[in-house]
């Protein structure tokens, strides 16, 4: 079940709201993790017992390492087990065939594979799994005694299938002591409404244009820039939207989520993309595995390695495929070369070229992470270039530039924060209320159409 369908928005998604305020407030972590679970067996019926392992054993080994602080060997070898567990599931369901696969064409052996399906989530609920025990180790936050609670916080349905990865110390007030309100609920359904008209109106129409370019015979290059600024749109609109409802949902229920994005396409370098983009995941790798390495508090050499391995994994993390491990490895190294080598000269540019330079890297990264193959991705950034032999313009691609062209200016547009700062200085203005709330009514309707005709509607998050 995903959240830009019908049986969610008008089935599932009314019953837990209607459980969730009538029960009391020490009830509510129960409602929350009945309807979580619920949610998620919905979706994975068989893998359901997985999360719930793995949250029952985070708990006790959480509460182990907390009563031998005085320890401190115990206290390492706890926390090693502790995170080497929910990550060898993350391991064994995620990447055990693409390391049997890699093993068989170095060696020649024939292992067969596991051809194990992913469980929808795991890896955004391991990562909030392990960042809640290495918190509990640092002395960061108490152990939850409450194992409903910490479940529930686990097994969040808002968050669970797409982030933004949540770390307890952010949530365990919200948790025990929800401020339900009005202005929050308000703010809530407004987040999640125009999160859901961003899902169904904007990505799933570009998604309809990468497929159909897919398919094509009739390639040209302004066909295949279409497909890749497409694309590069679809993946952020899809996400971000999710993110959008995410904690649209969570604000309904008193519960605040930290941003997963902020507008990343206006950033002027590739650091400010990342600090823009998937900012949960940037900040959870910063925090559990750069820092620890030694962030850059060592020599320089070290210094590199270290970013490379963040960035290694940040790759990995997306996907079981070397496609994505050269994504990581390609963003990681622009990050050195801006540090190292142009960051001052990109600095001194005029913001256009500045705003240029960044967007065709970021085109050309989701060209490479949305290949199937190394062999796809070289044949899509030659097409890109010019240089398979394609011509620079075909019917097809007139045809697709017509027929999206006001769909592509609305995604500029909604990609900027023109309309935010347009809405926040007229805030206080009653036709700006108005409007908005005709807006989210108007949205949802639309949206809602859409989902009942049966459209297009892809979740390209599912596979991480």
């Amino acid at each position: 079940m995903v959240f830009s369908s019908i049986p969610f928005l008008y089935f599932f998604l009314p019953t837990v709201l209607i459980a969730y305020f009538v029960v009391p407030e020490k009830l509510k972590n129960a409602v929350l993790l009945f309807f979580s679970l619920g949610f998620y067996w919905w979706g994975e019926p068989k893998y359901a017992l997985l999360m719930i392992f793995t949250i029952t054993f985070c708990y006790g080994a959480a509460r182990l390492i907390e009563n031998r602080r005085e320890k401190s060997r115990e206290r390492k070898l706890l926390l090693i087990l502790s995170v080497a567990v929910p990550l060898g599931f993350l391991a064994v369901f995620k990447y055990a065939d693409f390391f049997i696969g890699t093993f068989d064409a170095l060696t020649g052996a024939d292992i067969p594979f596991l051809k194990l399906a992913l469980p929808i989530g795991i890896s955004f609920y391991t990562f909030q799994a392990v960042s809640y025990i290495i918190d509990v180790y640092r002395g960061d936050i108490p152990a939850e005694k409450n194992l409903i609670t910490l479940s529930a916080y686990i097994t969040l349905f808002p968050q669970l299938i797409a982030g933004p990865i949540i770390r307890y110390s952010d949530v365990a007030d919200d948790m025990n002591n929800r401020k339900i309100n009005l202005k929050n609920a308000s703010d809530g359904i407004r987040r999640f409404v125009f999160g859901l008209g961003k899902k169904v109106l904007i990505a799933n129409l570009l998604g309809t244009i990468c497929v159909t370019y897919r398919a094509s015979t009739d390639i040209s290059v302004l066909y295949a820039w279409i497909y890749a600024i497409a694309y590069t749109l679809q993946i952020y609109f899809d996400f971000s939207a999710y993110s959008d409802m995410a904690i649209g949902l969570g604000k309904i229920m008193g519960l605040n989520f930290m941003e997963n994005f902020n507008y990343p396409y206006i950033a002027k370098s590739i650091t400010e993309f990342w600090r823009r983009w998937h900012i949960s995941l940037s900040s959870w790798f910063r925090d559990y595995v750069y820092i620890p390495l030694g962030g850059n508090r060592v020599k320089k050499s070290r210094h590199i390695l270290n970013i490379m391995i963040v960035w290694c994994l940040t790759g990995f993390w997306h996907g079981a495929g070397w496609t994505f491990i050269v994504w990581g490895l390609y963003f990681g190294i622009l990050l050195l070369c801006e540090k190292l080598i142009w960051g001052k000269a990109i600095k001194k540019a005029p913001s256009v070229i500045r705003h240029i330079y960044v967007m065709f890297i970021v085109i050309i990264s989701f060209v490479i992470f949305n290949a199937a193959s190394f062999t796809e991705a070289w044949t899509d950034i030659l097409n890109l270039l010019g240089a398979t032999g394609i011509p620079a313009v075909s019917e097809s691609a007139i045809y697709a530039l017509k027929s999206n062209a006001v769909l592509f200016a609305v995604a500029f547009f909604a990609a900027t924060p023109v309309m935010k700062k347009l809405c926040f200085r007229y805030e206080n203005k009653a036709v700006v209320k108005a409007l908005e709330v005709v807006s989210i009514v108007a949205v949802l309707v639309v949206s809602t159409a859409y989902l009942v005709d049966g459209s297009f509607n892809p979740f390209l998050y599912f596979r991480f």
